[in-house]
């Protein structure tokens, strides 16, 4: 049942204090509970149980769980046509995991002034702590030495929760979410969150669920929140990407 009021939390309470997921506002879409705080229990129970924070500077941390949810499953990923040729005359590399605090910093810049600052300091050392943790990750792609895109999020299970990517040249994100993608489809993790629906989104293969369907998706999937650490320790060229693993990332 859906309530008008926010459930307050404090620092005190457990990290499993959040109400049921199925009481969240339907205006604003999702909001479940405000307060508490940003330690790695409450963040991995949160996200185990389909929460996550989302909040601007000066505001208490707000914790949502929107319905319908937003998901990318990672053999359902597309590019265009047109970046699809592209690919092998591309100079970009992908790394991953070595640059997360470069990567967050991105994410956090000033292209993303029209949704406010909610990528707070406070935001940024809770999860480089989940990063030293081996919960967070980053993929990188870089032109050389230089950083020009990435995505960060957490793996828990078989199911990578995207937070946030960039661009500081065209495609770029795109680039770092094939690369994303070809690491867990060769895991065969069950699908990326992406949270909240856009029609950028949806260009690359993302589709909306009920809000029932990915709590159940997360309840056999993260059922054992295992860390997952088994990323490219190299850099890898995206012209040099296995043809047969690029073909079936592109369908």
């Amino acid at each position: 049942m859906r309530s008008n009021r926010i459930v307050w939390l404090t620092p005190e309470d457990p990290p499993g204090a959040f109400p049921d997921v199925a009481s969240a506002m339907r205006e604003p879409d999702g909001l479940l509970a405000a307060g508490g705080d940003l330690t790695p229990e409450r963040l991995l129970y949160a996200y185990r149980h389909g929460i996550f924070p989302w909040y601007d500077a000066g505001q208490p941390v707000l914790w949502w769980s929107p319905d319908p949810r937003c998901v990318l499953r990672p053999e359902k990923f597309h590019l265009s046509r047109r970046l699809r040729r592209t690919l092998p005359n591309l100079d970009e590399t992908l790394t991953f995991n070595t640059a997360f605090a470069d990567v967050i910093r991105a994410c956090a810049g000033p292209r993303r002034s029209e949704q406010g600052t909610w990528i707070t300091p406070e935001m940024i050392n809770a999860y480089e702590t989940l990063h030293e943790d081996g919960w967070a990750h980053s993929v990188e792609v870089r032109v050389g030495n230089r950083l020009v895109g990435g995505i960060y999020g957490l793996a828990i299970g078989k199911v990578f929760f995207g937070e946030s990517m960039f661009s500081h040249e065209t495609n770029a994100s795109k680039l770092a979410m094939l690369g994303l993608c070809s690491v867990l489809r060769r895991h065969d993790f069950a699908l990326i969150d992406c949270q909240v629906v856009s029609s950028h989104l949806l260009t690359i293969g993302a589709e909306t669920i009920p809000r029932r369907d990915f709590a159940a998706i997360l309840a056999s999937e993260c059922a054992l929140p295992d860390r997952f650490d088994d990323w490219p320790d190299a850099p890898v060229a995206i012209r040099d990407l296995e043809s047969e693993d690029r073909d079936r990332s592109l369908q």
